[in-house]
């Protein structure tokens, strides 16, 4: 891998592809002198597509919306695109009609999170995530990747993409690192640029109907956070910063981006300290929400962008003394565009902005900036002269969803993103001539295959047939290449020579689910009970005499020294998306394909590897803590950044290691823990909420539907008979639910994945109270049980309805917290040695309430004097 990655000793000033238009600067003055600050303000506010009607966007004038992910037209995940384009169009007329009488007319736009395709809609083509593409090398064939996912949001009718993503991610226990293209700065610099070229198409392209205007993400350091933590801190210095985490914008902004999306990080460093003395903030947090330093005066001032900064979900919420309804400061600091995403929240943020204009907290200057950036790029991406969604050239047109040639686009991704590990006796390329035998959770998953951000927000709750027409999995890329006769799934019934393809790999997740916690390492077979059988496989497989070929789906590198142990052959395939025939392409050397994809991040040697990030080649001298320690220690890789073989080369590139013997960390706590488990729980074990751990996942049954178990989508609306839940934003984004339970009884819970027992007899140990923050909305029930359950019918059980707060209205800002000592359960008959139900709770009666944040607490981190005794409950 080479680089023409410069140093940059200062911020540099951008060179945009997109010119300013002195028509369009003065058409812009011209619209900002008519309009009213309520119509400024409108124009500022960005509401989810599940919380803003049409006839709401007209009264408030609203200048966008987004959709997350798991919002689609009529809360139909199979809507098509003529059904995307129908709800384009409800609010473009919408926005038409409010402008009648004004003399001026301003267009609607409508942004989405199309971060490896389309991937928020059926049928779309989706691609391999950023890891993949940073392994696969080829800027060119990103670009025509870009070119392909603009056709595809443009059938659809809507107008504005949140990627590229361009960060570099520097610790593997982030949970959003397949987002990133490399850990290092080359390939991101490299790669940024044409991401937008192909999205956006250059001035001329955004202006016309097979484009869309794309948005650099997230601004600044989101992949620099210690110990990985999503919305953590960075202490990068400024230049670290800039020439690490900051380059992607500096091409993607070169290339034309309009838009750049500030990030849920902190950044701390005294530049970003100037105590916010604009708003009158007495205390600042660092956030980059809150950094008029790095918005405005970096981004906007030093280096010239004179596109609009949009927040991230709510992301103004997080700054200290602000909620998602109110946060002048973020305001001040330069944000243009607000994701106030729920209707309670935008409507009163829309209040307070006009407000606090008023009363000199936000200047009109700033609102005028604002806008006027707004403005801009609408007016670059003509929305002035494009007819309204269904009329625009690709409009509802479902062949390009998905069609043969961007799948053909998608599948040379998958071929050369694969990277080859470990390749003993040249077992690969595989012959069309004998049987195979395929294993592992991920052989005939398109959750595993696709990842996070895949039609639904987590990429939970999808099935090949229902969800994905048109996709492979591996297993049906295999059988069509040999022949479903020659495929077994079964090992009693294949033949003893038949080689074993074992595909294994992560559950999917984004943004706050994938986090690693500190009492987890980046052992694979640890993370889930479900991840060790698959490793089991394995050993197995190799146990019994077979060849083994391993293919891997990872969001990030990780720990499988052992895996690789056990197999003759190891592929990191990554998370490539719809089209696994790229595999096989590969494995079968079809048409003479050979693995292309080199490693863009450093493979971990031990278990705690969490940070063996490349030297930053731009940089001289460059020094991170990880590099002063002992390089044959946590922080030698196993197979180092550019690594990967191929078929016809026998370079080892620098691993001296015997691949069929490596060593095996015995390491036994987690990362982030300094003793070994000694029996008592010294950590929260978070069930659900902003920290959750990823072990469990909730679920709701009820009589109704004979208990019938059906997974809550973390994304949208999820409904049975007598109950329904509907994520809310609460710490962070849909970090909660609002439960209605009906007149039947009925029952949420979070159960382990496998649905196996697990043991948590340390949260007995440290004498843990289960603790959930509640907002009861309606009269309590007359009953309400708390549940924790041992492979029912071994349940431990409390009657909580007494100790119910109060009824609060709904949007009230403020929670109550319920605490309940395990000890209460364990004396009704739970078995905290099996537990697989951590938290159950169920009513008969009709009752509305939220719920978040739930968690075994141990006494040692709250000595909870306010839980409930076990004699009132």
């Amino acid at each position: 891998m080479s680089t023409s990655l410069p140093y940059f000793a200062e911020w540099p000033q951008i060179n945009s592809a997109v010119l300013k238009d002195e028509a369009i600067e003065a058409e812009v003055v011209a619209i900002l002198a008519q309009m009213t600050l309520e119509e400024k303000v409108g124009q500022m506010i960005q509401p989810n597509l599940l919380e803003v009607t049409p006839a709401e966007a007209k009264q408030y004038k609203l200048g966008s919306l987004l959709n997350g992910g798991g919002a689609w037209p009529n809360n139909n995940k199979h809507s098509t695109a003529q059904d995307w384009v129908n709800a384009a169009d409800d609010y473009w007329k919408a926005l038409e009609e409010a402008y009648e009488g004004r003399g001026f007319r301003i267009p609607f736009m409508w942004a989405t999170d199309a971060v490896h395709g389309h991937n928020n809609v059926y049928r779309a083509t989706v691609f391999p995530h950023n890891i993949g593409l940073g392994a696969a090398n080829n800027p060119e064939l990103i670009k025509r990747i870009g070119q392909a996912t603009a056709e595809e949001v443009s059938v659809t009718g809507l107008d504005w993409t949140f990627a590229p993503t361009v960060a570099s991610p520097r610790d593997y226990r982030w949970g959003r690192v397949y987002e990133g293209y490399s850990e290092d700065p080359e390939i991101i610099y490299s790669f940024a640029g044409k991401m937008v070229e192909g999205l956006q198409g250059g001035s001329t392209g955004l202006k016309g109907q097979r484009n869309v205007i794309s948005n650099v993400k997230h601004w600044v350091g989101d992949g620099g956070t210690l110990e990985g933590e999503d919305r953590g801190e960075n202490h990068y210095s400024e230049e670290y910063l800039r020439n690490i985490h900051a380059t992607g914008y500096f091409s993607g902004l070169d290339a034309g981006a309009q838009v750049v999306m500030s990030s849920f990080n902190s950044w701390h460093d005294e530049a970003n300290y100037d105590l916010n003395e604009d708003s009158g903030a007495a205390v600042y947090n660092y956030k980059l929400h809150g950094s008029k330093y790095l918005l405005n005066d970096i981004l906007k001032d030093r280096m010239g962008f004179d596109g609009l900064i949009v927040t991230d979900w709510n992301g103004q919420g997080e700054l200290d003394g602000c909620t998602a309804a109110n946060c002048p400061e973020a305001v001040n600091a330069g944000n243009d565009v607000f994701m106030v995403t729920s209707r309670s929240d935008w409507q009163a943020f829309y209040h307070n902005v006009i407000s606090q204009v008023n009363n000199g907290t936000i200047s009109m200057a700033r609102i005028d900036d604002a806008v006027t950036r707004i403005l801009r790029v609408k007016m670059r991406a003509n929305l002035w002269e494009k007819p309204k969604p269904s009329m625009r050239e690709l409009a509802g047109n479902d062949s390009i969803l998905g069609s043969d040639a961007h799948r053909a686009i998608a599948r040379q991704a998958v071929s050369e993103s694969l990277v080859l590990l470990k390749n003993e006796e040249g077992i690969l390329p595989l012959s069309n001539n004998k049987s195979y035998l395929v294993l592992g959770s991920a052989a005939n998953s398109i959750q595993k295959q696709t990842g996070g951000w895949s039609l639904t927000w987590q990429g939970d709750g999808n099935t090949i047939g229902a969800d994905f027409p048109g996709a492979s999995t591996f297993l049906m890329a295999i059988r069509e290449q040999v022949g479903t006769e020659n495929v077994y799934t079964d090992a009693s019934s294949a033949p003893d020579d038949t080689i074993a393809i074992v595909v294994i790999g992560e559950d999917p997740y984004a943004e706050m689910f994938g986090d690693i916690k500190a009492n987890q390492t980046l052992e694979f077979a640890s993370l889930k009970s479900s991840y060790a059988s698959d490793s089991s496989i394995v050993q197995t497989m190799k146990n019994a005499g077979r060849e083994v070929v391993t293919i891997f789906y990872s969001g990030r590198p990780l720990y499988v020294n052992e895996e690789i142990n056990n197999s003759n052959a190891f592929v990191a395939a990554w998370l490539p998306g719809t089209e696994a025939g790229g595999i096989t392409d590969v494995l079968f050397a079809k048409s003479g394909a050979d693995f292309k994809g080199r490693l863009s991040y450093s493979w971990p040697m031990k278990k705690c590897s969490t940070t063996i990030n490349r030297h930053a080649p731009n940089i001289e001298g460059y020094v991170t803590p990880a590099m002063e320690q002992d390089i044959e220690g946590e922080h030698k890789p196993l197979f180092p950044y550019g690594y990967g073989l191929a078929y016809l080369s026998s370079d080892t590139q620098g691993v001296e290691y015997n691949l069929d013997d490596l060593p095996l960390d015995e390491r036994n706590l987690g990362c982030g823990v300094d003793e070994p488990d000694t029996g008592v729980a010294a950590i929260n074990l978070e069930i659900f909420g902003p920290s959750e751990s990823g072990e469990f996942d909730p679920r709701i049954a009820g009589e109704a539907n004979n208990w019938t178990a059906f997974e809550v989508d973390r994304g949208s609306v999820t409904s049975i008979d007598a109950l329904t839940v509907t994520p809310i934003n609460y710490l962070h984004q849909q970090d909660a639910v609002k439960l209605e339970f009906g007149n039947s009884l009925a029952e949420i819970f979070f159960e382990t994945i496998d649905g196996g027992p697990s043991d948590q007899n340390a949260y007995l140990n440290a004498d843990s109270t289960l603790q959930f923050d509640i907002q009861l909305l309606s009269a309590a029930p007359s009953s309400m049980r708390l549940r924790a359950d041992c492979e029912y019918p071994c349940t431990g059980e409390v009657d909580i309805s007494t100790a119910l707060p109060s009824v609060r209205v709904e949007g009230d800002a403020e929670w109550d917290t319920i605490k309940v000592p395990l000890s209460c359960l364990a004396e009704n008959g739970t078995e905290f040695s099996l537990v697989d139900k951590v938290f159950l709770l169920q009513s008969a009666d009709p009752v509305s309430l939220n719920l978040g944040n739930v968690r075994y607490v141990p006494r040692s981190l709250d000595e909870a004097a306010d839980a409930l005794s076990c004699e009132d409950i």
